[in-house]
């Protein structure tokens, strides 16, 4: 409980100060923050105890244990205090990060205006902007891409770094780019380690949405195409890859993996960094309306629409393919290995 909530049930702060004395039945865990019991604290009152002081509750919220909210609800008790870091991996069940109990700080993000320190094990981050938490076991906690920038700022190990990014994607937690898109914001991408965890990421991401598509064109029952392919005009230039192609129809798949870099969204970015990043993605949309221009019909899937949508993506790639008897005949095009 917090002093104020112990005042609530008519506890003065006497009492609760001859309690906490050696040898007494309660301890003080944080400051504000008192456990009533003695012996160490089981790691669901630390994480309790971290929301409480961080979020500082009125007296008039006062509970021994905190009712659960109800879904996408903040509990009233934590203000917009909520769990993030290390905690929040092992609460979000990442087998890669620390049991609970090992950690000897759990990282609590705050807004950045709030007046508190870190101390004990309360390690306060503090944001420009807050997401909006997830309850887990009851309790506020920032999703996976958050936690995991808020982890990493903390780690030095490269390997510890490339074990939770692989993790993350992996476990379907989240997309590669969602990841990346807040390492970018918290600047971690100038850290040679996290880039090159990220760099695994990307490729581990890649490799996980191809295999969701060869799943997606067995599963619907969509013709056999050729996979992983260059184009070019016969004599002439490359056209660009694609991930799928059915010549017949010439209908053609493209995954879309791109993810922000250092400078995406405008976070840090320089004027170079930004033009490098606009020429990319000029570069992307010149190749795909040079396709279309020749009678290509190409069709771009997300990793995100793969995972969550792969029914939907399976109609439009059937679509597509249907559509192929009432266009015009495509260009001919040179098919090879990529």
């Amino acid at each position: 409980m917090s002093a104020a909530q112990l005042r609530e049930h008519g506890v003065s702060g006497a009492t609760t100060t001859a309690h906490c004395r050696p040898g007494g039945p309660w301890q003080q865990l944080l400051p504000g923050v008192f456990l009533l019991h003695p012996g160490p604290p089981t790691s669901e009152e630390r994480l309790h105890g971290v929301l409480l002081y961080a979020g500082r509750p009125p007296a008039k919220e006062a509970r021994s244990v905190p009712a659960q909210p109800g879904p996408g609800e903040q509990h009233a008790a934590y203000a917009d205090a909520m769990i993030t870091g290390l905690a929040a991996l092992a609460l979000h069940r990442f087998s890669s990060a620390p049991p609970l109990l090992s950690l000897d700080r759990i990282d609590v993000l705050v807004p950045r205006t709030r007046r508190l320190r870190s101390t004990g094990c309360a390690r306060l981050v503090r944001g420009h902007t807050l997401p909006t938490p997830q309850q887990v076991t009851g309790l506020p906690v920032v999703p996976v891409p958050r936690a995991l920038a808020d982890a990493v700022a903390q780690l030095a190990e490269a390997s510890a770094v490339r074990r939770l990014l692989t993790e993350a994607v992996r476990g379907g937690h989240c997309e590669p780019a969602a990841v990346v898109r807040e390492l970018n914001n918290a600047r971690l991408l100038t850290r040679p380690h996290v880039v090159d965890a990220v760099d695994s990421l990307l490729a581990e991401g890649r490799a996980i949405a191809e295999d969701r598509l060869y799943a997606l064109i067995r599963e619907h029952g969509l013709p056999e195409p050729l996979w992983n392919v260059d184009l070019r005009l016969p004599g002439g230039p490359h056209l660009g890859g694609v991930d799928a192609y059915w010549p017949e129809h010439a209908v053609a798949v493209e995954l879309d993996t791109r993810a922000p870099r250092q400078g995406e969204d405008g976070f840090g970015s320089s004027l170079s960094d930004r033009s490098r990043e606009l020429g990319e993605w000029s570069e992307y949309a010149r190749k795909r309306e040079h396709l279309e221009r020749l009678g290509i019909t190409v069709v771009h899937i997300t990793p995100k629409k793969l995972r969550d949508g792969a029914e939907q993506q399976a109609t439009v790639v059937r679509t597509a393919l249907m559509a192929a008897a009432d266009r015009d005949p495509a260009a001919y095009v040179v098919v090879l290995p990529r």
